[in-house]
């Protein structure tokens, strides 16, 4: 079964977009999985990834946007549990394309690890920067677990503080940290994760998120109203045992009948009815209708005389 962050990744290499928006994210993609090798006297470009949908994307955007030609391979990985690896190479206008897309400087060997100021400074671009940055190093939790998150793992610190700049943009929220050799900008909460979907284009898979969000926060809603309805009808039921004990113990030793008028009817009404609420009494009253407030008043009475009468013992 396909997980949730693939399902976003396998609608987001079926979007078709501008040329312009389609170099922004060819630029991200490259720069985050790209790597440089010398093959005789001149350079090539490999960009590697274990998502068969993404190494086509990669493929068709070279092609349609610089007309190279590109090899398309498969490592076959024989270890148990790893995936195949694709790569999609370039062998021929590998500069010409890399510096096109502001990764490398006119001298064909520096590379920049900051994002172009042309990409950073128009929001298209920067929605198709970003998208091309979480199919190259992006994850998302499934939103039915225990906790919301979505990052882009990027291997240089100042890439990875543009990453979190271009996300900001939109009001996410994004932060970064240090992860294993790299770096990380993520978002943790839930609106901002369904906002940063929508603004990469996975339109589909942040209704998904949505709609199991809503049924996971009801379904926890449901439940904190169910423990605290628990939790309460527990105290009602403690406190009840408190009181029944306390007139017991007074019955036994002090005698109902010598208590006051008012609190030995509670006392008596609470020994009959010793499951009911304090409004319910309330209503029993044989000499008439009392509230909650004057009922709780009685029963506070009599514990305290109780508590009294035993401290008293106590002492002696």
């Amino acid at each position: 079964m396909a997980s949730y962050a693939s399902e976003v990744k396998k609608e987001l290499t079926q979007l078709e977009v501008h040329p312009e928006h389609a170099r922004a994210e060819l630029a991200a993609l490259i720069r985050m999985n790209g790597s440089l090798s010398l093959m005789n006297h001149q350079f090539v470009l490999n960009v590697q990834t274990e998502n068969p949908a993404i190494a086509r994307r990669i493929y068709s955007l070279l092609k349609q946007n610089y007309q190279v030609e590109s090899e398309l391979l498969v490592r076959r990985k024989m270890k148990l549990k790893k995936n195949n690896q694709y790569i999609v190479r370039l062998k021929y206008d590998t500069n010409t394309v890399l510096k096109d897309l502001d990764i490398v400087e006119e001298d064909g060997f520096t590379i920049h690890t900051k994002v172009s100021a042309d990409v950073i400074n128009e929001d298209q671009r920067v929605r198709s920067y970003l998208r091309g940055a979480f199919l190259a190093g992006g994850s998302v939790n499934n939103p039915e677990t225990s906790r919301y998150h979505l990052e882009i793992y990027s291997l240089y610190e100042e890439h990875n503080q543009d990453i979190a700049r271009m996300m900001n943009r939109f009001g996410l929220n994004a932060k970064t940290t240090f992860r294993r050799s790299g770096y990380i900008t993520y978002l943790k909460e839930a609106e901002k994760i369904a906002d940063f979907l929508q603004v990469i284009g996975a339109t589909n898979a942040m209704l998904k998120f949505e709609d199991i969000r809503i049924v996971r926060d009801m379904r926890n809603s449901v439940n904190r109203l169910v423990n605290c309805e628990t939790a309460n009808m527990n105290k009602t039921i403690d406190a009840a045992t408190k009181q029944i004990e306390n007139i017991e113990y007074l019955r036994d030793t002090v005698g109902l009948d010598n208590l006051p008028a008012k609190l030995r009817e509670i006392a008596l009404l609470r020994l009959e009815f010793p499951d009911i609420t304090l409004k319910e009494l309330g209503e029993k009253m044989p000499s008439g209708a009392i509230s909650k407030s004057g009922i709780n008043h009685r029963l506070r009475k009599l514990n305290q005389l109780a508590e009294a009468h035993q401290q008293g013992i106590n002492k002696e």
